[in-house]
């Protein structure tokens, strides 16, 4: 059955969701040329996407944009939008809308000081803020929607750019969060526009590869692959100024940022995609021996990833959930007041 949005965003069930839009018609509008409105458009989304992780309480964990579509893998962080001070939510509100008047003209400075003013007099509508800078619905919204008036400007004509509604699937268990990122990854490979996944234009794959060769720290990846306690250590700040979720939660360890996984570093995760990329490009049989530590880590095997990632790639996307658990879509289920849920590993419960 369908099921309203306010039922499948639900961060008390999972703050993790693969969302999905798509160009109107499944025209490869994102792969067209430059135009005098947006440059390259593929570019313009990547850059957007960064720019609205530095704003909203929405973190960006995964990307892939191609030529008709695109896949974000986002993590909704309430927590940290609650400890905004109302001044900061104010200005974080004026990155996304600078304040004009109604000229459309930026407002002079006495003007603005006098609307700061008034905004931070109300309570209602800097509660109402907080909660959209904490929303995947109005992330989407200010992801997709300026890119739609610029190419609309450009190219002096009206009408939609993506598809009226986008696709949220919840992520509930760690498992299904590294089959998730893998696959958003992996979307070129597939897709046979690349043959490496770290040479996949516009992912995040290739956003952490081109982060590490900035830093010259190419071989404290390999080092963190060996698994031994003193290769570990050597990954501390691999990912600390990257703009996108770590791949690893060090929290214990040496960071205050949250990551995805305490037991997998950013080489094992690079180990693990670049080997079910081959598998994909190949048609290899089976994922090799060597990916089992790293598999075991998360509770699951190499049959296991392998069915998982072929049906990921294998067709449409059905389902709104995303879990290796049956018991968990059972027990989400009888919560959400529905007689079964279905999951994109084709799992019913």
């Amino acid at each position: 059955m369908t099921l309203p949005r306010s039922k499948l965003v639900d961060v008390s069930v999972t703050r993790w969701y693969h969302c999905i839009s798509r160009c109107v018609r499944r025209a490869f509008l994102l792969g067209e040329g430059t135009d005098g409105g947006t440059g390259d458009r593929k570019e313009w989304i990547e850059q957007r996407l960064k720019e609205l992780d530095s704003i909203f309480a929405v973190s960006v964990g995964g990307f892939s944009v191609m030529d008709n579509h695109l896949h974000l893998l986002l993590r909704i962080d309430p927590e940290v939008a609650q400890n905004w001070s109302d001044g900061e939510v104010v200005e974080r509100w004026h990155r996304l809308y600078p304040p004009r008047g109604t000229d459309r003209k930026p407002l002079p400075p006495e003007k603005r000081k006098e609307l700061v003013a008034k905004l931070l007099a109300d309570p209602k509508w800097l509660q109402a803020t907080r909660e959209r800078l904490c929303s995947l619905g109005w992330f989407m919204k200010c992801l997709k929607e300026p890119l739609s008036r610029l190419v609309n400007k450009a190219e002096k004509c009206t009408g939609a750019f993506f598809e009226g509604r986008y696709k949220s699937i919840a992520v509930l268990d760690e498992e299904a969060l590294l089959a998730v990122c893998a696959y958003i990854d992996l979307n070129p490979v597939a897709a046979g526009i690349a043959t490496k996944p770290e040479d996949s234009p516009h992912t995040s794959c290739k956003a952490r590869v081109d982060h590490v060769h900035r830093m010259g720290r190419e071989a404290d990846v390999q080092k963190a692959d060996e698994g031994s306690v003193q290769a570990w250590a050597v990954c501390g700040g691999l990912e600390e100024e990257l703009w996108l979720v770590p791949i690893e939660d060090r929290r214990r360890l040496d960071s205050v940022r949250e990551g995805m996984l305490e037991t997998l570093t950013l080489g094992n995760y690079l180990k693990l995609v670049d080997y079910t990329g081959r598998l994909l490009r190949e048609g290899k049989a089976a994922i090799g021996a060597e990916l089992d530590d790293i598999l075991t880590r998360i509770g699951s095997t190499g049959e296991q990833w392998q069915q998982r990632m072929q049906r990921l790639t294998g067709g449409r996307l059905l389902g709104r959930f995303s879990c290796s658990s049956r018991d968990k879509l059972r027990e989400l289920a009888q919560r959400l007041g529905v007689s079964r849920l279905a999951d994109l590993s084709a799992k019913v419960c």
